[in-house]
């Protein structure tokens, strides 16, 4: 029997799938290789499945033989290995991010006298309306993707959000790159700095749970992605171990706790201000307690080291990321203000020789010229652009409000505004 090479994603089963695996059976024997979440997330989103709930599927998919995993989207290597005599995929993917991979399958299959097999391209392969409901996810799978995304991804990008209207631009602002492909950000930051500025107060810790958890429900309305919580120093120990469960509960995929104490002063401020950082031990048993507290393994704890804000140097920062380590935290997020980022950079070579490590977040507020791909060349997995929607929206608010006052109407300052139709179809109607 002649052999098959079937490559696929497959989160939602549709008839257009079942097609195009009826067109390779009857070609001979089908292997399918199911791309995992890494290959799948280098060039969409991630799936909403995981990769071993995606293989049981495919697996019990009629006249499929075999299931191996395919790591990138470059067919190659499997099919060096396997050599089919038959390669098949839909054929619009001549004008998507597929289009290198198709070229070279061609020139490989040459090799052994392969052929690429091409039907056609069915409309609606996952009915769009199925797939918006099925993203209206439940808080346990929201909570879950935080971490299938750090494994993923090179480095997954996260937005601040401050209410529902700014969670709604990071859910659905998207990217669309001339190769097929498109680039979005993958979660959002609820920062305690714009939530306080957004209910004009000061940064100081003077917003309590219970008003920021009215800003957690109003971003988790509307939205499907994971979501990190700033937790300023988390509080009380005693105090901290509750609001996990409540984090938990509500589907937050992480929290941030800075090793300070006292009156909470904005970091970026740094000497300053009068600063106090915790005693390793204090903060380290914190983590401890909150881990011992919590009910699901995805939730993440993440410990903010401000060793570097405070001018105690690397070594300072270094001797923390492992104590912060061992007391069980499930990431390190280390913090500069200094705009040229060498520190941070530096920070990241001695932390990747750790023999124990845990992702690594990184803040670029103050040296923002550093590009993504650089931050994931020195290691960093998450990056957090932590204030960027209120700082752009206060000046245009201002610059609104300026204009009618100068001009006595508001004619002059609609080219600063959206039209009201757009406000008025913004927000998704209710299902």
């Amino acid at each position: 029997m002649k052999t098959v090479y079937l490559a696929l994603s497959i989160d939602l089963v549709s008839p257009g799938h079942l097609a195009v695996i009826k067109a390779a059976r009857e070609l001979g024997e089908v292997t399918v290789g199911l791309l995992t979440d890494k290959a799948i997330a280098s060039y969409k989103r991630l799936p909403l499945l995981t990769y071993e709930q995606r293989k049981e599927i495919v697996e019990n998919i009629k006249g499929i033989s075999q299931v191996i995993p395919q790591e990138t989207l470059d067919y190659a290597p499997n099919l060096i290995k396997l050599k089919p005599d038959f390669v098949v995929h839909r054929d619009e993917w001549e004008t998507s991010a597929q289009r290198e991979a198709r070229q070279k399958i061609i020139e490989v299959i040459k090799e052994w006298g392969g052929e690429l097999v091409e039907p056609s391209y069915q409309e609606a392969i996952v009915p769009l309306d199925l797939k918006e409901n099925f993203c209206e996810i439940t808080p346990h799978h929201r909570l879950k993707r935080l971490r299938r995304l750090i494994n993923s991804k090179q480095i997954v990008r996260i937005l601040e959000v401050h209410n529902g209207l700014t969670s709604l631009i990071v859910e659905n602002t998207r990217l669309d790159l001339e190769n097929g492909s498109f680039k979005e950000f993958d979660g959002m930051w609820i920062s305690s700095l714009t939530d306080s500025a957004a209910k004009g107060k000061p940064d100081i810790g003077i917003v309590d749970l219970t008003s920021r958890l009215n800003t957690i429900h109003e971003v988790l309305e509307g939205t499907t992605k994971p979501v990190i919580l700033d937790g300023d120093s988390g509080g009380l120990t005693e105090h901290f171990v509750f609001m996990i469960k409540t984090l938990e509960r509500l589907g937050i995929s992480a929290i941030i706790i800075e090793d300070k104490v006292g009156l909470k002063k904005n970091s970026l401020f740094g000497t300053e201000v009068e600063q106090k950082q915790e005693e390793i031990s204090i903060f380290a048993d914190k983590i401890a307690q909150g881990k011992k507290a919590q009910l699901n393994e995805d939730f993440m704890i993440i410990a903010r080291i401000e060793s570097l804000i405070l001018k105690k140097g690397i070594y300072d920062a270094l001797l923390r990321a492992r104590a912060y380590i061992e007391a069980g935290a499930d990431a390190i997020m280390i913090h500069s203000k200094e705009k040229d980022g060498e520190e941070i950079l530096r920070f990241c070579k001695e932390y990747s020789l750790f023999e124990r490590k845990v992702p690594l977040v990184a803040v670029p507020s103050a040296y923002s010229h550093i590009t993504e791909t650089e931050l994931a060349q020195a290691g960093v997995n998450i990056v957090i652009y932590a204030n960027h929607l209120l700082r752009s929206a206060y000046p245009a608010m201002k610059k609104t409000a300026e204009t009618i006052l100068k001009h006595e109407r508001a004619y002059e300052a609609e080219e600063f505004c959206m039209p009201i139709k757009e406000i008025l179809t913004l927000i998704p109607k209710s299902k």
